[in-house]
Order: C-alpha cells, then sequence, then structure tokens
C-alpha cells in the first residue's frame, strides 16, 4: 500500500475520531445528564454546543471533504503520475485536515476557511496533472 493509499484510510478515519471526541468528553454521564446517546446519535449530536457542535460540524466536513479526496488519489495513480508526488501532498492533505479540525474546535473561523482553502487546492493538485494529460 503506497504513502498515499494510507492517507486514503487516515482521511476516512479523521470524521469518526473527530466526532468521537465529543462522545468521548460525556463518557460516564448518564443520557439525561448530556452523556452519549447511542440510541439517538444524530438527536444527540444536534443538542451540542460549543466545540462538541463543532466536532459534529468538521466530522460532516471530513465527510464532505473525502470523495475528493479518494478520487484525486485514484485518478493520479491510475494516470500513473509520480507516486512520491502523490504521496507527499496526500501527507500535506492530512497536515491540513489535522490543523483544520484543531482551529475548528478552537472556533477560528476565519482562519478555518483559510485552512480549508488550502486543504482544496492540494487535492486538486493531487489530480490537477491528469486534466492536462486528458486535454
Amino acid at each position: 500500500m503506497t504513502i498515499a493509499n494510507t492517507c486514503v484510510l487516515v482521511a476516512a478515519v479523521l470524521p469518526v475520531v473527530t466526532m468521537g471526541l465529543a462522545k468521548f468528553s460525556t463518557a460516564g454521564k448518564k443520557v439525561r445528564e448530556g452523556g452519549y446517546d447511542n440510541r439517538n446519535p444524530r438527536d444527540w449530536a444536534a443538542r451540542q454546543e460549543g466545540w462538541k457542535a463543532r466536532a459534529a460540524a468538521a466530522q460532516h466536513n471530513g465527510f464532505e471533504a473525502l470523495p475528493l479526496f479518494v478520487f484525486a488519489v485514484l485518478a493520479a495513480q491510475q494516470a500513473g503520475l509520480d507516486q512520491g508526488r502523490t504521496d507527499m501532498l496526500a501527507i500535506a492533505f492530512i497536515v491540513a485536515r489535522l490543523v483544520y479540525i484543531a482551529i475548528y474546535l478552537a472556533n477560528q473561523g476565519a482562519l478555518r476557511s483559510l485552512v480549508w482553502g488550502v486543504g482544496l487546492a492540494i487535492t486538486i493538485a493531487i489530480f490537477a496533472p491528469t486534466l492536462t494529460l486528458a486535454l
């Protein structure tokens, strides 16, 4: 498995870990006291406030960013692009996502949007050479 493929796996797991932080923070609390409700997880997430609500939003965004990243890696590999370049950009994407999550949880909106844009640019850069090959 390539480094980029490993990054795809990490990118797929990051949203789960992000929301897991919010769920774990309520460990030991009963549902009626705000503890995690496994019977109604979406309702529980919708009732969260502060960093836990932002963790839920970051989870959603992680799942939204995932398909384009996966496609970029697969397209680059299918086109036979330099694997080292693809690997390095995939690592950069994961770093950007980790920074994005931290900034999101810290409630830094403008900076979060900037880092999101960096992640999008990295994703486009991964498969951008495949677009020129098609022309």
